[in-house]
């Protein structure tokens, strides 16, 4: 059971309007734009995330003079990086599956497809459920990519976000989540 929180705040007027004196200092963020990863093999990591997930390689800026990767879908972009020789910061056991561990996680309509997929490519992946007491479940896939990195499929949107704080902290931007795309299409 989650306690109730009052928080008192004041209100200014601006414009004749109130606004929260919160909301202040709170950064100009929009969205997740991407995540970062290192990997041994560009080429490899490619295949994985355009193969399993269903992410689209897109062109990359030309200033960058270093071999890597730009991916993107479902909102979100994947920038791969290629490590350096004996590079300490890539995880050391690639088989490793812990779901306290570092993850990334994707929302998905389908899990049963997600799983079948999975054993199509023989992927590795360890499956888990939680029941909340209300009897609202969410399932999880976890697997790593070929670099032993963890990700995770869910259908988290089962379950309720509550804010411990303000609803109104949360920001949605539904007019400009997705960057500028060029569709080659007249």
């Amino acid at each position: 059971m989650r306690k109730k929180r009052c928080h008192r705040f004041q209100e200014k007027k601006i414009d004749g309007k109130a606004e929260d004196s919160r909301n202040e200092n709170r950064p100009p963020l929009m969205a997740l734009n991407h995540v970062s990863r290192l990997c041994r093999n560009v080429k490899e990591s490619i295949d994985f995330y355009t193969k399993v997930l269903g992410f689209v390689q897109t062109e990359r800026p030309q200033a960058l003079d270093f071999e890597g990767a730009w991916l993107f879908n479902y909102g979100v972009g994947i920038h791969l990086v290629q490590s350096k020789e004996e590079d300490q910061r890539l995880p050391s056991d690639a088989q490793h599956l812990d779901p306290q561990d570092n993850h990334i996680s994707f929302q998905c309509e389908d899990l049963e497809a997600m799983e079948k997929k999975l054993k199509e490519m023989n992927v590795k992946f360890m499956k888990r459920s939680l029941e909340e007491e209300d009897g609202t479940k969410m399932d999880q896939i976890f697997f790593n990519d070929p670099d032993g990195f963890m990700v995770e499929i869910c259908n988290c949107e089962n379950l309720k976000l509550v804010p411990v704080e303000s609803l109104s902290k949360i920001k949605i931007p539904m007019d400009r989540h997705t960057p500028p795309m060029e569709t080659n299409q007249t």
